[in-house]
């Protein structure tokens, strides 16, 4: 049984993946806009300070937009063995590639402790109504949302409406994010 679960994951996210990155660019961009308009005008995103977020990969929602913004602090991980690694980033501010080719800020730049983080805004290959995430499979994002010094710390899944489903197969691990922005809404999970 587990088995055909895992492989059901497995399809899920490759029909995904093609799904998302079959949208043409215009239609892409559009829907990365819309969410970044959503998340300025939420009260979750205003009374944050420093907001830990992601470069677009792979046709990931774009929120670059926001990263302009120099009323928060924005934060992006370095990814190094089996963890992740957060780090303070601003437009302008070096960029290397890092090992899976995702752009990553600069060794040098100044790390950030979970203590200073108000807000994650997490990538998904897909989202579940309970706010379940399916990631890429590397455990990253499992791994740190289950460590007691982030378990508070309020989440918002990013992904687009065809990927926001009814259910996803989770594993016994796997740890509900609090809130999922698509491109037509913001809502809270569960």
């Amino acid at each position: 049984m587990l088995h055909n679960h895992n492989l059901d994951k497995v399809q899920l996210r490759r029909e995904l993946l093609q799904a998302r990155t079959a949208l043409p660019l215009t239609e892409w961009q559009e829907k990365s806009n819309s969410i970044c308009t959503l998340l300025v005008n939420s009260d979750i995103l205003a009374p944050a300070k420093t907001i830990l977020a992601y470069f677009s990969f792979r046709t990931e929602p774009d929120l670059s937009p926001l990263y302009f913004d120099c009323n928060y602090h924005w934060g992006f991980p370095r990814c190094k063995g089996k963890t992740m690694s957060w780090h303070i980033w601003k437009p302008g501010d070096l960029l290397k590639t890092g090992a899976y080719g995702i752009s990553e800020p600069d060794s040098n730049a100044r790390t950030i402790e979970p203590n200073e983080v108000d807000l994650i805004l997490v990538p998904c290959v897909a989202c579940d109504y309970r706010g379940y995430r399916l990631g890429y499979g590397g455990g990253y994002y499992d791994r740190m949302l289950s460590q007691p010094q982030w378990e508070s710390i309020p989440t918002i899944g990013i992904v687009f409406e065809f990927a926001y489903l009814p259910q996803i197969p989770i594993e016994t691990w796997d740890k509900p994010l609090q809130n999922i922005c698509t491109e037509n809404k913001l809502v809270r999970a569960g």
